[in-house]
């Protein structure tokens, strides 16, 4: 069957993971609300395009900290990419080198910053979690600089881990070929198995949950790399992160995985910009899986978007290839719609070309699929 959209690798890694495997990267917290809410929220958001605009040269370029990638569609952090595809990391580095885009790695990878870094050249972007050991935390993070990552993503919404029923059910654990290999000289690269989610108690033995708006402070001390503070869905939380130094915020729920019942992060974004006032760049994670999602995220004013779940679907239907073709449906996608749409480069997509049901003065309903 001939691969056409991004959602239908989800069946094909279906079919292939072990359901352990697969259920860990499919499944949302509790309920799942905010996981159905991520992608069901774009459909409430409709094109207002402009016509007979010369689209015969579409710019999809763009800079996201200083660096120049093709497109704005950026890999997120997704940990043990190895349980997917034996190549894990390695594969998603490439492709996204490839696309010309920027990796982001998470600190819970089966690779280390050096073996991702060994790929070759690519714009990365190393994901943190903040461990209660601090030392732990520098050596991390001057490992990632020394790497040639160009910036840290801050995790800032896990100081527990979200109920992931799934993940409880199976008693969710890291399979024993494989390790946390930034952590594995550290004694942390493994995880033990439990009457419950494994991870869940790994969190709880290791992530701090003191953390708080000094501890973004002293990361500034401790490396010169831009901070990208993510999991930010509220006004408040943009202003204090921009008060604390970080460079950048990202918008996500988490792939709603931590706390079931906050909205969709295309539904919480215009709050995140307007609060930003354009101090700094805002990013979004969370439900996409179209070009137009892409174009509606722009559109709301956002600088890029992180896609998570279709990179390991991707990965584990068709490795390395996989996530290659996942990233060019997504760009082919992307500069389809901004041709339909009458914007030759990011900069001509405005808050004009879309309209949200909450612009309207009685909102009608948009049907559930």
């Amino acid at each position: 069957m001939e691969i056409t959209n991004v959602t239908e690798y989800e069946a094909i890694a279906k079919e292939n993971l072990p359901k352990m495997v697969y259920d860990y990267y499919a499944s949302g917290a509790e309920d799942q609300w905010t996981l159905g809410e991520n992608r069901y929220a774009f459909s409430r958001i409709l094109f207002r395009p402009r016509i007979l605009i010369d689209v015969s040269k579409i710019d999809m370029t763009t800079t996201v900290l200083g660096f120049k990638i093709s497109m704005p569609i950026m890999v997120a952090p997704t940990a043990m990419q190895k349980m997917a595809h034996p190549e894990g990391e390695y594969a998603t580095a490439r492709a996204a080198s490839a696309a010309n885009t920027i990796m982001t790695l998470s600190s819970w990878a089966t690779s280390s910053v050096e073996e991702v870094a060994s790929t070759g050249p690519g714009i990365r972007f190393f994901q943190l979690y903040v461990y209660k050991d601090r030392n732990v935390v520098a050596q991390l993070v001057r490992r990632a600089e020394r790497a040639g990552f160009k910036a840290i993503a801050l995790t800032v919404d896990t100081p527990r881990l979200g109920r992931r029923e799934a993940d409880i059910k199976n008693r969710f654990t890291l399979p024993p070929f494989l390790t946390l290999k930034n952590f594995e000289g550290l004694d942390l690269g493994k995880m033990d198995m439990t009457n419950d989610s494994g991870l869940a108690s790994y969190v709880a033995g290791q992530i701090d949950r003191s953390l708080s708006w000094k501890d973004v402070k002293w990361l500034q001390t401790i490396t010169q790399l831009p901070i990208l503070v993510k999991g930010v869905l509220t006004a408040e939380d943009t202003s204090l992160a921009i008060q604390a130094g970080a460079a950048g915020i990202i918008v996500s729920n988490h792939g709603a995985r931590q706390l079931d019942y906050v909205p969709a992060t295309i539904m919480a974004l215009e709050e995140v910009v307007k609060a930003a006032q354009g101090r700094v760049p805002v990013f979004l994670d969370g439900g996409v899986r179209r070009g137009t999602d892409v174009f509606k995220a722009l559109a709301l004013g956002a600088s890029g978007i992180f896609i998570g779940r279709p990179v390991v679907f991707s990965l584990a239907a068709e490795g390395e290839a996989g996530v290659k073709k996942m990233l060019q449906m997504l760009r082919d996608e992307f500069e389809l719609t901004m041709a339909l749409s009458g914007c030759r480069s990011l900069k001509e997509i405005t808050r004009d070309h879309i309209t949200t049901e909450w612009d309207l003065p009685h909102p009608r309903p948009v049907p559930r699929l």
